[in-house]
């Protein structure tokens, strides 16, 4: 019985069919098959067509075989066609690792590029603004000190890029204001100066030897050509009002605090106006929109979010040109200068503005072309700890202008409308008193207890004497006098009122006294003194 059968792969054919036959059939499906330079996975099953299909003998299997192997084969390569093989394959290879290699390096370029830009823009920076070179950034060399352990810096500011033309005089200082800072506590104070102070020159200026005291900057430096003799001038004019010694000055102009402002996304100030209610409006500003607005108008108790332009224009906004809510003008717009330096401080400290390289770099250009300084780049690490570390609520705003006790108030000068201490013209006697309070941490400092001293011996200027060695120890003088005529201990204390037991123990233990008298002094004296001291004998150590 004849079956048919396939052998690995082959179907029985005829035994009468011709191995040429054979060979047509493979031929002519050869392209059934894929090709060994396609990569084909397997060879098709069915080689022959169904028609050729017969018994296949012994013989004709190795004829068969015998055809394969006849087949057109691949051609052999040579070593020098296997060595190009080779280097098309590393060369594809190659270009794929030049490609991601220069990816890399154009990343790594744009990274040092940004690297670089923020070093070139900050050795600039160091050298335009602080002295000392780039290198001394890597330092922290501690803060230049008074004798009560603080560094004072004077911060003022000029109009020599007003750009809406409202000032005549483009280095008039018309903002002034000292910042004092304990490196060890941590606790600082800001007191503004007014810029109308009548004060002594102490030099032959443009209005004479004597005028306001935003005068002094442009007169020290020659109107602005030489600004380290400008800033001395003005740090020893405002440190002697002060009291202070004023180790260092910060200069700024306008464009400063508005791109200053600007790189830490704007900051929010809380609006007091005066009187209390009224809001704030001031019409000085209103050509900034074509006079289609009120640029700087403000409800009492809002929190406003001003940028770099309405920041400047609020510190420098008092009742004008219909204005209302700044009664006070100057001193009112000073409160408000005070404030934003603040906002500006807690703003620049917080999360998202020192790690922003946008806003570093810009806070960056602001400083290198609008600030100057006398800052060592040493010191610059030792700041921004006290900065970080200090809380809002060691932060005091001082006012010379307090309500119930203000030491300065406007006066007339001549024709000239002006601002001089309610002591007197150039009588900054109880200025230093009030500073000093609040400059060193001796309890009885603190305590402010108001004493009269009165000389008691018939030896003139012994009670002036004391009273001068009493204010360098801290102790708040009110007025010295002679005392009524009378017979008198070696020294009386007499306390008025309750309280000040810091400044009772401290009066004991100088004069050696056990017991201070609670009786009526010898002398009436004001309501608001507690303690009244008679020398009743020049004492000779004080």
């Amino acid at each position: 019985m004849n079956k048919k059968r396939s052998i690995d792969g082959f179907v029985t054919r005829s035994s009468s069919s011709a191995l040429g036959q054979t060979h047509r059939t493979l031929s002519n499906t050869a392209s059934t098959r894929p090709s060994l330079h396609t990569g084909g996975e397997k060879r098709v099953s069915n080689i022959s067509d169904t028609s050729t299909k017969t018994t296949l003998g012994q013989t004709n299997i190795r004829e068969a075989l015998q055809s394969l192997d006849n087949e057109p084969r691949p051609p052999k390569m040579s070593r020098r066609q296997k060595r190009q093989l080779h280097r098309d394959g590393a060369r594809q290879k190659s270009k794929k690792r030049r490609i991601i290699k220069w990816v890399a390096i154009a990343i790594a370029t744009i990274i040092v590029g940004i690297i670089a830009y923020t070093g070139i823009i900050a050795f600039i920076t160091t050298n335009k603004v602080f002295d000392g070179g780039i290198f001394g950034l890597t330092q922290k060399q501690a803060l230049k000190e008074d004798a009560n352990g603080r560094s004072n810096f004077l911060i003022f500011g000029t109009a020599e890029d007003d750009e809406g033309g409202m000032h005549g005089g483009a280095n008039l200082t018309d903002s002034l204001m000292v910042m004092s800072v304990n490196q060890k506590t941590k606790d600082v104070f800001m007191v503004s100066i007014p810029r109308d102070l009548w004060v002594e020159f102490g030099a032959a200026c443009l209005s004479g030897y004597q005028g306001k005291v935003n005068e002094v900057y442009s007169c020290y430096s020659n109107d602005g050509e030489d600004e380290a003799a400008g800033a001395a001038g003005l740090q020893k004019k405002i440190g002697s009002i002060l009291g202070l010694d004023i180790q260092y000055y910060v200069h700024l102009n306008f464009t400063a605090v508005v791109e200053l402002v600007d790189a830490v996304g704007g900051v929010d100030v809380t609006i007091e106006s005066n009187p209390k209610g009224m809001g704030i409006l001031d019409r000085n500003f209103d050509w900034k929109c074509g006079y289609r607005c009120y640029y700087v108008k403000y409800e009492d108790g809002e929190r406003a979010h001003l940028d770099g332009e309405h920041a400047l224009a609020l510190s420098r906004a008092r009742n004008a040109a219909g204005g209302y809510g700044l009664a006070a003008g100057n001193f009112d717009r000073e409160k408000n200068q005070q404030k934003i330096i603040k906002a500006l401080r807690e703003k620049a400290l917080s999360a998202g503005t020192l790690t922003n390289l946008g806003k570093v770099t810009s806070i960056m250009n602001a400083l290198g072309n609008n600030l100057r300084t006398n800052i060592d780049t040493k010191e610059i690490q030792t700041l921004m700890s006290i900065a970080s570390e200090t809380s809002d609520n060691a932060i005091a705003s001082l006012t010379l202008v307090d309500e119930e006790d203000p030491l300065v108030t406007t006066c007339r000068v001549g024709a000239a409308s002006a601002v001089c201490p309610t002591a007197g013209r150039y009588s900054y006697t109880a200025i230093q008193a009030y500073i000093k309070k609040n400059s060193v941490n001796n309890p009885v400092t603190k305590e402010g207890a108001k004493i009269v001293v009165l000389n008691g011996t018939g030896t003139t200027g012994v009670a002036q004497t004391e009273a001068d060695a009493l204010t360098a120890k801290g102790y708040t003088i009110s007025a010295y006098d002679n005392a009524p005529d009378g017979t008198y201990e070696a020294v009386e204390i007499y306390k008025i009122g309750e309280g000040n037991t810091a400044t009772t123990e401290a009066l004991k233990t100088r004069y050696s006294v056990s017991t201070i008298k609670t009786s009526a002094p010898p002398l009436a004296v004001d309501d608001d003194v507690s303690f009244v001291i008679v020398i009743g004998k020049v004492r000779e150590e004080t």
